[in-house]
């Protein structure tokens, strides 16, 4: 196969945008609990291992994994696709997945893939190297809406611009130099390649199945996106399970055992994804036997969960919360002494012990001390009332007003309780004299889009890594001026966006490590974008008939392991 080559050679920034809410395959999906009363497990049939139910917190965007970027749609995909690379269960750490073994150029710009061979896609075409090199073109040479940041967000945070040419681009080429050996090519050296590779949204699909369906058909309708017929009923990959079916109208979807699977197959006969967007709806279908299992049960429940017998399983934390701070609309916000006056007035100490879950961290900086380059002598901003009043003071903000913005209608693994966070900050901030303007919006009803586009003053988000890399945190808030902080409005907001793009082609790990400590440190006492508040170790709860489940940091949990004892 020849060579593959983009149109954009070495260019140092590619473009970060953050994640943005997708609309599902059927907008907002309601339905009645009762009406999905009876177990799925009654008429799934039997099997060596037999059925799974998990509840999910929402309906999944759609089945292309590459056009998506939210968690449900991803814990649907990813057991039904594989990455050329992946992620050892229950850690951060690489291991081979669909290529056995790499091996980069001297100058880490060319990446010669060797792939397993004897591998199928679910519909019998074979997986290979003119198959992998199908795969990136195919997501390098996007249009239209499929190239907008909505639908190509794991693209253009990774990989930046498309084969237009308008913006550069890390991807250079696909060659296929033998049936089962790729090289991918890149524009220059990052220390992120080939982890990156690990996120769902880069998981090898079938060539034929996206050509047949015609995958890249996707149409912008209004503040959502119509879908393939690929992306809705025919998404096509190599995993141990395959897609069966989508009951919107009960909001079930169902996988089945990949029975042609190349590896170990699945000891379950079927997963059954069933949605119920309620937290309290999911735990009393887990109580009523009628689910195997859920994310994100309330820490409140945690303990009375598991002396009713559940097993609730704690993931380490891998994520950061923070109050985000915009630097567009109100210009006392641009002040340092302002945003400093407002991290003094946050008690994290007892937004931990009151409200997090057991075991969470008051946030030092950007991610949490398990990712590389942090920095161990970074300003910490204790709770002191008196000095945010003496900051403000000073500032000539005296008579501070803000808007504080929080979710509604979501648990997020760094987030479990939007509301009362909101109202602990709220409270914190009023007693340092700051007047609070509450606004809240639904989480995919308007409240990422706001503060996407750097309409909330003060706001609550977080992240959960995709993987170990300091580029991947800051990176992704900070990499480009253009994001939900307005960095672009501040006068170092190009050096911060510099500096990251610089410290991610260092090649010496230790000269790298020092760079990032040296960001980490002068974002918190020159820039302080935004405030970092906790990491939390999310939590799943399974019925204790469930055996082999692994659960991930990254919340990336696999079931092909899994079993459900009768």
């Amino acid at each position: 196969m020849p060579l593959l080559k983009g149109a954009n050679m070495l260019q140092s920034r590619v473009a970060r945008p953050r994640r943005l809410a997708v609309v599902g395959i059927a907008g907002a999906l309601a339905f009645s609990l009762a009406a999905c009363a009876e177990s799925e497990r009654d008429s799934a049939g039997g099997g060596e291992g037999g059925t799974f139910v998990f509840g999910a917190t929402g309906a999944p965007s759609n089945f292309d994994p590459y056009y998506a970027s939210d968690g449900e749609t991803f814990r649907v995909t990813r057991n039904m696709f594989e990455n050329l690379v992946g992620i050892k269960p229950g850690t951060a750490e690489l291991e081979a997945e669909l290529a056995k073994e790499w091996t980069p150029s001297k100058d880490g710009k060319t990446w010669t893939f060797e792939l397993e061979e004897g591998v199928t896609f679910h519909d019998g075409e074979p997986f290979n190297a003119e198959a992998v090199c199908a795969n990136f073109e195919r997501m390098y040479n996007q249009e239209g809406a499929g190239a907008s940041p909505a639908l190509s967000y794991y693209w253009t945070e990774n990989f930046g611009g498309f084969a237009d040419g308008e913006k550069p681009s890390l991807y250079d080429g696909c060659e296929a130099t033998a049936e089962h050996t790729v090289e991918l090519k890149l524009t220059r050296y990052t220390a992120d390649f080939p982890t990156m590779l690990t996120q769902d949204s880069f998981a090898m699909q079938s060539p034929k199945a996206m050509d047949e369906y015609k995958a890249n058909d996707v149409k912008a309708e209004g503040d959502s996106f119509v879908f393939s017929e690929y992306a809705r009923k025919h998404p096509t990959g190599t995993g141990p399970f395959v897609f069966d079916s989508y009951d919107e109208a009960n909001g079930t979807i169902t996988l089945k055992r990949n029975e042609d699977y190349w590896g170990e197959k699945a000891k379950l006969d079927r997963v059954i994804f069933r949605i119920i967007p309620d937290e309290t709806a999911r735990k009393q279908a887990l109580e009523a036997g009628e689910i195997d299992g859920y994310d994100f049960p309330s820490p409140a429940d945690w303990d009375a969960l598991e002396k009713a017998g559940f097993q609730v399983e704690i993931r380490d934390p891998f994520n950061i919360l923070y109050l985000g701070i915009t630097q567009k609309s109100n210009p006392a916000l641009k002040e340092l002494k302002v945003r400093q006056a407002i991290a003094h007035a946050i008690d994290r100490e007892t937004l931990v012990s009151s409200i997090m879950p057991e075991n969470s961290e008051v946030a030092k900086q950007m991610y949490p001390p398990s990712v590389d380059g942090y920095a161990d002598d970074v300003v910490e901003y204790e709770h002191d009332v008196d000095k945010a009043k003496k900051l403000l003071k000073e500032a000539g903000h005296a008579d501070l007003t803000v808007e504080l913005w929080y979710p509604t209608q979501v648990t997020r693994p760094y987030m479990p309780n939007p509301t009362a966070i909101f109202g602990a900050i709220k409270e914190d901030l009023e007693e340092a004299g700051i007047t609070v303007k509450p606004i809240s919006k639904p989480w995919a009803g308007g409240y990422t889009d706001d503060v996407e586009s750097a309409r909330a003053e003060l706001f609550l988000l977080g992240w959960t890594g995709d993987y170990n890399s300091p580029n991947n945190f800051i990176g992704t808030f900070f990499g480009t001026t253009d994001n939900q902080f307005y960095t672009g409005g501040s006068p170092w907001g190009e050096d911060l966006a510099q500096a990251l793009d610089d410290a991610d082609s260092i090649v010496d790990a230790k000269e790298r490590e020092a760079a990032y400590q040296d960001i980490n440190r002068d974002m918190m006492s020159e820039y302080l974008p935004a405030i970092p508040l906790t990491h939390s170790p999310p939590a799943l709860v399974l019925r204790p008939e469930v055996e082999g489940l692994v659960p991930s940091p990254l919340t990336k949990e696999e079931f092909s392991t899994v079993t459900v004892a009768e």
